[in-house]
């Protein structure tokens, strides 16, 4: 692991696109992260992937010029991974409640148009995030599987591109349809 002893290196090395700054950052705050997510409700898988995306917030944000930091960036990430981990929460909630005011019928039919949805999004990717995102979630593979397959150097690079690609098929899918097309 590379250290960067001030946030300020960290911020450039992300500004020149240095992927390691993210692995730095990932281990670093890892512990933190998974603890704040178990001890409200969750269980370290989703701490891992609500930490995923707080990391891609922080990434693209920063990428974007978009980033002021008013503190240090683990108190950042820290904050980004409360924020949506409420999200998560909250739907959830609304998940649940839906799923048992509605017949089975209609939610397959919809479950059926989402999956069509998302697969002519995927199909809209790039090769390399299309093979990620299907190794992952079609056929099961590990991280480390996955990184073997697509010559990365880890599981933990994996991890960060399957994130990257998952905003990415996020932002298509968000682009191209609405809620409204899969009521009735």
């Amino acid at each position: 692991m590379k250290f960067f002893y001030k946030d300020s290196d960290v911020i450039e090395k992300i500004k020149q696109g240095d992927e390691s700054a993210l692995d730095y950052l990932y281990k670093k705050n890892y512990k933190m992260m998974v603890n704040l997510i178990v001890k409200n409700n969750g269980t370290e898988d989703e701490a891992k992937d609500i930490f995923q995306d707080a990391l891609i917030v922080f990434w693209q944000k920063t990428m974007n010029g978009e980033l002021v930091m008013t503190s240090k960036i683990s108190t950042y990430l820290y904050s980004v991974c409360q924020n949506l981990w409420r999200k998560e929460l909250e739907r959830k909630g609304r998940h649940t409640n839906e799923m048992t005011d509605k017949g089975f019928e209609t939610q397959y039919l919809e479950t059926n148009e989402k999956i069509k949805a998302i697969h002519d999004c995927l199909n809209m990717l790039g090769d390399g995030c299309k093979k990620i995102l299907s190794y992952y979630y079609f056929e099961e593979l590990s991280m480390q599987d996955i990184a073997e397959k697509m010559g990365f150097a880890n599981a933990d690079t994996a991890k960060t591109k399957k994130y990257k690609c998952k905003q990415e098929l996020d932002k298509l899918v968000k682009e191209k349809y609405k809620i409204t097309d899969f009521l009735d």
